[in-house]
């Protein structure tokens, strides 16, 4: 599976293939790979580099390990690259007047047709306030795809045109943000928690908040110490009791 996303300066590339390769230690794994193009904030000078709002996140955690793994790829273009004038500009004012800049179609495009000419099957993404609201049901749904691209926005988002060339619109909720960076690294790390062996447990999925056919808020939960300025731990947890645990965990459930 591959994840593209794009904004006005920086194309952040994950690749994502479906399929069982041999890491180094000879265990079988799924690789696969993301992409995405990122903001006009920051400029880069080598294509390998990430803007620093996603190399904070895409270098810690789950997504870490995940790409040391080779569970899933990473690989940053330049938006920029696409234009055909002098200052490689991205960005221009909307017709008929109004505040703020809107992002270009034509660069847009030429990245798009660039990346799709070298994977078939990429599913593209519009990164709208006015999209469809992200769930945890479609995280699940895009780990199946093949290819994902993303396409962030920045300013007063982009020339209308652009969405012919999308197949799909996705908002993250009703407010707003000053461009789809963000937006793109919550649905990337949605996405990739459901790829096999990004998760360390991955039976923890069945339990989690949001989880497959579910429609409750995971249980409350408690860890030491036992007593805290008066707040127990509900004793049924203390017991050892299975059962009874998950017969309280069951009745506690939020709808």
């Amino acid at each position: 599976m591959a994840i593209s996303a794009f904004t006005t300066n920086v194309e952040l590339d994950f690749s994502l293939r479906c399929g069982f390769v041999r890491n180094d230690n000879g265990i079988r794994t799924y690789l696969h790979a993301f992409a995405l193009l990122a903001s006009p904030l920051h400029e880069i000078r080598h294509h390998h580099n990430l803007p620093p709002h996603f190399d904070s996140y895409l270098n810690e955690s789950i997504l870490k390990r995940a790409q040391k793994k080779g569970l899933i790829k990473i690989k940053i273009h330049n938006l920029r690259d696409y234009t055909d004038n002098k200052h490689k500009t991205v960005d221009d004012r909307p017709y008929g007047g109004g505040p703020g800049m809107l992002l270009k179609v034509e660069p847009i495009y030429k990245a798009l047709k660039s990346i799709k000419s070298s994977t078939k099957g990429a599913k593209i993404i519009l990164l709208d306030p006015a999209g469809k609201k992200f769930d945890q049901k479609m995280a699940k749904k895009l780990s199946k795809q093949d290819r994902l691209i993303f396409i962030c926005g920045r300013y007063e988002g982009f020339d209308e045109r652009v969405k012919k060339f999308v197949d799909e619109s996705i908002s993250i909720g009703d407010y707003v943000l000053s461009g789809g960076e963000l937006p793109a690294m919550v649905i990337l790390e949605a996405v990739s928690r459901h790829l096999p062996g990004v998760i360390g447990h991955e039976q923890a999925l069945d339990e989690e908040t949001f989880s497959k056919d579910k429609d409750y808020i995971e249980y409350p939960q408690y860890t030491r110490p036992e007593v805290f300025k008066n707040m127990k731990v509900p004793q049924v947890l203390l017991g050892g009791n299975h059962q009874k645990i998950k017969e309280w965990r069951g009745k506690h459930r939020k709808k």
